[in-house]
């Protein structure tokens, strides 16, 4: 047999590689859908590229490749090990399996068995090392990785055989402190003997003494849980002997040693409550609507999306996403185009991946009701009756690739993750339909002199209104003052707190606190030439098709700690925003004129070589540590506004071989003055409708036309990273472009929006202005911060309301409106 085979892979053997260190093995899953080794059809690995296909999509990969010689991957369930145990994990270690492998030549799809896995090593084939070395090598998804975050906390070792003492240590619901110092903030609780300590900065940013640590080198006693992240799904812990956070699966037999009930817990104002109490329902329970029996729905458009650890604010809102008809039709409606132009390697081609999610969740081919026979001996075990759902993990590896936050495996904010989604598909979207167009608006902002009462309207794009939460318009505000009074009351002792009160707040106070007026800072009149108070009102200068509101309600405390206030919203199902139409100049309204603060020099600045600009020195000696001259690093770091030293840096390499280029710096205003005194009265320079110098220097000195860069500028209300998005998103036209372009730096705006935004007209014309809108879905947290906590969203779908947690999708029964976070509205028809 082994003699066999190594002949009928003789012709093959240039062809197939052995996997290296670095060569990602895609062997758990499809790079075009979520088929996997436990799929009817198994999973096929490429021998040469390692990239993994289903059986409907190997075809493909071999006529694009030529690539003949696969190894198939077939899993089977063996056996169920513990099969009364509840809210098991589907791919966790309840199963047994038994793995089958062979080779697959394509196209003839000859089929070469080989031995049970554990025997590969005893093969003697030339074969034999490139078969048992991918088998052997980690999926793509079990590197550690900047991009992974499956196994970036590990459990610790001491977590299955920690020593408790019995010393009668009952930790009580509030009133915590250092045992060493007055420390009430960043609170460390040690599991082996409940002392209560006070941790150092390190450990989450907030102050304290280190006594948590200096107790480990006294006692050894190596966990610590931090008292104010303890919720019903689990706590965050800190191994001193590992230093490095860590996982603890028994942290609640750990905590109930001390007294402390996780199931009963609530997460709110750092505390727990107390357990002979009877608590207000949680913001937990109510938002997943778990005290009710929900009804499992499955199919097309009812697919859940499994949670890889911290990662249920990417499945939110892409649930959303891809319930709008936009984002089907450009992915999933384009499927095939997509998958048949599909670069190389698909798994780092956004559109591709984006449509494998959205076809995974729209097909229905993951949501399928369990066979009848399988609920017999489970018909009381609810958990078994849920789907498994699709597992984003390219997805998230390729659009949280290079991003700090995103990246890491920690909770992240659902509204910060929208906006980079939509940021992606607008880049990836140049010279085809752009489905986030969708959200897109335009902001009419009026600001107005008070002194002279001269006004200047500006409009700027934009894709989610952000709300304010007034607290001082709720109303239950008295019920609200109560609990405050009492809650100071019971502060510094060891009894529970009351109960907290919930503020309620009308929708309309929070669009009226939306339009109210708004001080300027730092405002300069050009009618007084001089600063002055100004204000500021913002208004719809046209409305979106999908309209994103987000509420407020993070903020920070007086210590600087992220907090959550706890509201809740009357959030109506139909809304009309025809009050917040932009009205543009009005009649009897005096226009400010279009001139630019003059550039004032302070006394002690002046000199020979003109004013000395603020710069990064720091930045600037990193620069010159690595050998270029003084005077160029701190040209680049002002010319690319002290934006840090990669970015001058990148200055540097375009311009260092001008001849000025170790010249010391000048400032342009004084190398070109511009009008005189007498052009310009008291010194002020004609705005002529073109953005700042500087922000025009940054981007040519990346390598961008100056006319495309002053166009980006423009559209995007001089703002420097969105103008970077815009050019990427708008290659540069030809020779009629550039006519536009000149166009608009020489005539006046005229109060409309740029030519350099003309492209969206069509999706901003005063014809498909309607306000009047209708709720169909909604994203909502639970937890103290964006960064920890859970979300689900609710989307109402062929007119009832269904809930998406994570894998779970059910039809809802009582959809929390009021406890949103992120709303989507859909524009009513005109007819």
């Amino acid at each position: 047999m082994a003699a066999d085979l190594g002949e009928l892979l003789v012709p093959y053997m240039p062809t197939i590689r052995v996997p290296r260190t670095g060569d990602r093995v895609f062997k758990s899953e499809c790079a075009f859908s979520f088929d996997s080794p436990e799929s009817e059809g198994g999973l096929y690995v490429c021998m040469n590229t390692f990239l993994g296909f289903g059986r409907e999509h190997v075809e493909r990969h071999y006529r694009k490749t030529g690539q003949s010689v696969y190894m198939h991957l077939k899993r089977h369930v063996k056996e169920v090990r513990f099969p009364l145990r509840l809210n098991r994990d589907f791919n966790g270690e309840d199963y047994e399996y038994e793995d089958e492998a062979k080779l697959v030549i394509f196209p003839d799809h000859f089929e070469i068995p080989l031995p049970n896995i554990e025997e590969l090593p005893a093969l003697v084939s030339e074969s034999r090392p490139h078969r048992s070395a991918l088998l052997n090598a980690p999926s793509a998804y079990k590197k550690q990785e900047p991009e992974s975050w499956e196994e970036e906390i590990q459990v610790s070792r001491h977590a299955r055989s920690l020593r408790q003492l019995d010393n009668g240590v009952k930790i009580p619901p509030s009133g915590w402190k250092c045992q060493k110092c007055e420390m009430r903030e960043n609170l460390w609780l040690n599991l082996t003997d409940g002392a209560v300590l006070c941790g150092k900065w390190f450990f989450d940013g907030s102050g304290g003494n280190g006594h948590a640590l200096e107790h480990y080198r006294e006692t050894n006693y190596p966990l610590a849980v931090k008292l104010d992240t303890i919720t019903p799904d689990g706590a965050d812990v800190y191994s001193f002997e590992e230093e490095e956070a860590v996982l603890d699966p028994h942290i609640s037999e750990h905590l109930s040693h001390f007294g402390i009930d996780m199931l009963q817990m609530q997460k709110g104002n750092g505390h727990h409550t107390d357990n002979n109490a009877r608590p207000r329902v949680s913001e937990w329970e109510v938002i997943q609507e778990s005290g009710m029996k929900l009804k499992a729905v499955y199919g097309s458009g009812y697919t859940g999306v499994k949670n890889l650890g911290n990662s249920c604010y990417l499945g939110t809102v892409m649930q959303v996403l891809f319930s709008i008809p936009d984002f089907q039709r450009m992915y999933v409606g384009n499927l095939q185009r997509i998958y048949d132009y599909s670069p190389l390697d698909p798994t780092q081609d956004f559109a591709t991946q984006m449509a494998k999610l959205g076809h995974g969740l729209l097909s229905g081919q993951y949501s399928k009701p369990p066979m009848k026979s399988e609920l017999i001996e489970q018909v009381m075990k609810e958990e078994y009756k849920q789907q498994k759902g699709v597992s984003p993990r390219m997805l998230k590896a390729l659009v949280s690739r290079g991003h700090p936050e995103f990246s890491s495996n920690r909770q992240q904010d659902a509204h910060e993750f929208l906006l980079h989604i939509i940021n992606l598909v607008e880049r990836n979207s140049a010279g085809s339909e752009n489905p986030s167009d969708v959200f897109r608006f335009l902001v009419e902002e009026r600001v107005q002199c008070c002194q002279t009462r001269r006004v200047r309207y500006t409009q700027r794009v934009d894709y989610c209104i952000q709300l304010p939460a007034p607290i001082e318009a709720a109303t239950n505000r008295e019920e609200l003052l109560a609990y405050e009074a009492k809650r100071k009351e019971v502060e510094e002792n060891t009894r529970a707190p009351p109960q907290p009160v919930r503020a309620r707040i009308p929708f309309t106070a929070c669009l009226q606190a939306f339009t109210e007026p708004e001080n300027v800072p730092d405002f300069w009149s050009s009618a007084l030439q001089a600063k002055s108070a100004g204000v500021k009102t913002s208004r719809f200068a046209s409305f979106p098709e999908y309209l994103v509101l987000q509420i407020k309600k993070f903020t920070f405390g007086v210590d600087w700690v992220p907090k959550k206030l706890d509201l809740a919203i009357d959030v109506p199902d139909f809304l009309d925003l025809s009050r917040l139409r932009a009205t543009g100049l009005q009649a009897g309204e005096e226009e400010l004129p279009d001139l630019m603060p003059p550039i004032v020099l302070p006394e002690d600045t002046r000199g020979t070589n003109g004013p000395t600009p603020e710069i990064d020195e720091a930045a600037v000696m990193q620069l010159a540590e690595m050998g270029f001259p003084l005077e160029a690093c701190r040209k680049a770091v002002y010319y690319t506004g002290n934006m840090g030293p990669e970015m001058a840096f990148n200055w540097i390499i375009a311009h260092m071989e001008e001849p000025d280029f170790a010249e010391p710096l000048t400032l342009p205003s004084m190398i070109n003055p511009g009008p005189s005194a007498s052009e310009s009265p008291m010194g002020a320079t004609p705005l002529a409708n073109s953005p700042p110098e500087e922000s025009i220097a940054i981007l040519t000195s990346m390598g961008f036309p100056r006319a495309h860069s002053i166009q980006a500028l423009k559209a995007t209300n001089n703002n420097l990273e969105r103008a970077l998005d815009w050019i990427f998103t708008h290659p540069e036209e030809e020779e009629e472009s550039d006519a536009i372009s000149y166009m608009a730096d020489t005539e006046p705006n005229d109060n409309t929006f740029s030519n350099a935004n003309s492209h969206s007209d069509s999706t901003l014309s005063p014809d498909r202005d309607t306000s009047g809108y209708e709720l169909f879905a909604f994203i909502s947290h639970m937890g103290a911060s964006t960064m920890s906590g859970h979300y689900v969203c609710h989307i109402k779908k062929e007119g009832r309301w269904v809930i998406y947690n994570d894998h779970k999708v059910c039809l809802s029964e009582r959809p929390p409106k009021d406890l949103g976070y992120i709303y989507f509205y859909h524009r009513l028809s005109s007819s």
